[in-house]
């Protein structure tokens, strides 16, 4: 091809690509058709050109989302929201965790300057009462619709007067954490394993947060302290049966370097801990806070296991992306948790797409969570029965990998519980007849059954 010739070191990746006992070959084949059609517009000199800068071009390009002169991606969609919004903000702000944060809309006149507020959003926040915190990421306000309050994702960020209706089973903690607190800031429920909480901010509150009794608040049972956190650790240093933590909060990604570093050399030193996990919705909330000074600490302590709070395929911009593959590509398990909401993500084509969203960029889904009974969550909780609709929609039609774990997180503190589809129809002597994704009968010999 004619173009190789020409352009120098890209003729040798070309080459390189179709060799098919080239590892990285392997691995950026899939890319290689998009950067074909992309080559000729990228601005990289040739001089700066690698395998990585390559490979990562080709999928920044097609996310549409440039580079910011700070390291971070700014979509075009994301340029245009904070020219019109945040008039005289350079791009690199833009793309800076701390500025996103410093600028969270908080108050109702930010959020009236943002959204056509609906007359039910504009009193819930004029009158807001509860623990639970108002704060959206300029990020977030940038993908939100500006004018319709019915939009999935808007829901879960703005508050609406169904928040202030205490409906009958609801309760402040409906998990029973506080009962299965032996220290402060630490729920011990089941035998191997602990919930560590460590900070009680997070980048945007979700009105659906099953510790809306604990996070936002300063001075909260959820603030981190050298004190709780030494208390906390000290109770696991004790106990060998701990071999699991998963760290919480509030949302630990939120925490600077420092602390986050300190935190985990500590969880780490202690040998029968086996398994960390961090629960975090920075991902998708706040994609540039995943920094390479992020990304070090991670890797630093083991790569942590990341649990990602998503909640529809909205959340999925290009910058989202870039974060979950620079975590990726640290080689950072990463698995998903979404809350099954009404009206948000109870239907099988929007789960379909946020799960196979999710797979694409190397994230496993895990959890889909029935929506735990938190005060003032009525109107955000589906049937059960639409949960297991939408499991069967799942299983079958799409890879395994794109299949959550459906759970009820039983209240007063009895743990999740799995829910399934059933697929077995009956038995018939020693044989089980067992209904498939598609609806067929099929007979399964099992005569063990009925031995012994």
């Amino acid at each position: 091809m004619r173009w190789r010739q020409s352009w120098g070191f890209v003729g040798l990746v070309a080459g390189a690509v179709e060799r098919v006992d080239n590892p990285p070959a392997v691995r950026y084949r899939h890319l290689w058709h998009k950067l074909q059609q992309t080559l000729e517009s990228t601005k990289i000199p040739f001089s700066q050109l690698t395998w990585r800068r390559v490979s990562r071009q080709a999928v920044h390009t097609t996310a549409h989302a440039p580079r910011s002169s700070g390291g971070f991606p700014v979509s075009e969609h994301s340029a245009e929201f904070y020219r019109r919004f945040f008039p005289g903000t350079p791009r690199r702000n833009w793309g800076d965790w701390r500025w996103q944060l410093q600028n969270c809309i908080r108050t109702l006149p930010d959020l009236d300057r943002l959204v056509e507020l609906s007359a039910d959003e504009h009193a819930a926040v004029l009158n807001h009462r509860g623990s639970l915190p108002f704060a959206i990421t300029p990020h977030l306000a940038s993908i939100i619709s500006h004018r319709d309050p019915f939009q999935p994702l808007r829901r879960t960020l703005i508050p609406v007067t169904g928040e202030h209706r205490r409906t009958s089973g609801e309760t402040d903690d409906p998990l029973g954490e506080d009962r299965c607190t032996p220290v402060p800031g630490l729920v011990h429920r089941y035998p191997d394993r602990v919930l560590l909480l460590t900070i009680g901010t997070c980048a945007a509150y979700c009105r659906y947060c099953t510790r809306s009794r604990l996070v936002g608040q300063s001075g909260s049972e959820a603030t981190f302290s050298a004190r709780r956190l030494d208390q906390a650790i000290a109770y696991i240093q004790a106990r060998d049966e701990i071999r699991d933590v998963l760290v919480s909060g509030g949302d630990p990604l939120i925490m600077a370097d420092e602390q986050l570093n300190n935190l985990l050399g500590r969880l780490r030193a202690i040998p029968h801990v086996e398994l960390i996990r961090i629960g975090t919705k920075v991902p998708v909330a706040l994609p540039m806070r995943v920094t390479a000074g992020l990304v070090s600490v991670l890797k630093r302590h083991g790569a942590p296991w990341l649990s990602i709070h998503v909640t529809h395929p909205t959340e999925l911009t290009p910058e989202s992306t870039e974060a979950l593959a620079r975590l990726a590509d640290a080689g950072i398990p990463l698995g998903s948790q979404t809350v099954l909401l009404r009206g948000i993500n109870d239907s099988v084509a929007t789960m379909k797409s946020l799960m196979r969203g999710l797979v694409q960029r190397r994230v496993k889904p895990y959890y889909l969570y029935q929506c735990d009974p938190i005060t003032g969550s009525a109107h955000f909780r589906t049937p059960v029965a639409k949960g297991l609709e939408i499991i069967e929609g799942l299983q079958g039609h799409t890879t395994g990998y794109a299949v959550p774990q459906y759970v009820i997180d039983a209240p007063g503190g009895g743990g999740k519980i799995p829910l399934v589809p059933d697929y077995v129809v009956c038995r018939d002597q020693d044989d089980l007849l067992l209904r498939n994704f598609e609806g067929g009968i099929y007979r399964y010999h099992d005569p063990q059954a009925r031995e012994g």
